[in-house]
């Protein structure tokens, strides 16, 4: 890891729960905040939604909703989430490896559905099956 790397990954600032946050983390939720806003919006988010959705569950450890924005496949009711890198994520491992409840933004509507995420080396995907 270089010393930017580092960096990059140290706490910046605090949360209005207290929750101590990076620079990676930050940036993350800015771009939840605006990819939200283009999927609600009419025109863009007729053609966004088809590949990126809001997805939320309620994280294993502390019982909170969590909420974040992600690219996804559709095959049917089953949805296939790619993580790009996983290591700098956590969210994916509250459905690792025993699954868990999800709920998805689709077609305007809260679908509820079991995901379960799986890890092969570097490569984690989330496969969602719909309820």
């Amino acid at each position: 890891m270089s010393s930017d790397d580092s960096a990059f990954h140290q706490p910046l600032s605090t949360s209005p729960e207290g929750v101590t946050v990076n620079r990676f983390q930050q940036g993350a939720a800015a771009f939840n905040k605006v990819m939200s806003r283009l999927l609600d919006a009419p025109f863009v988010g007729r053609y966004l939604s088809r590949s990126m959705t809001e997805i939320s569950y309620v994280g294993r450890k502390s019982g909170r909703r969590f909420s974040l924005i992600v690219s996804y496949k559709r095959r049917g009711d089953e949805l296939t989430i790619g993580v790009a890198m996983p290591d700098k994520k956590g969210w994916w491992r509250n459905f690792h490896p025993d699954g868990g409840p999800i709920y998805v933004q689709l077609d305007g509507v809260e679908r509820t559905g079991t995901a379960v995420a799986h890890r092969n080396g570097d490569n984690v995907h989330v496969k969602v099956a719909l309820d």
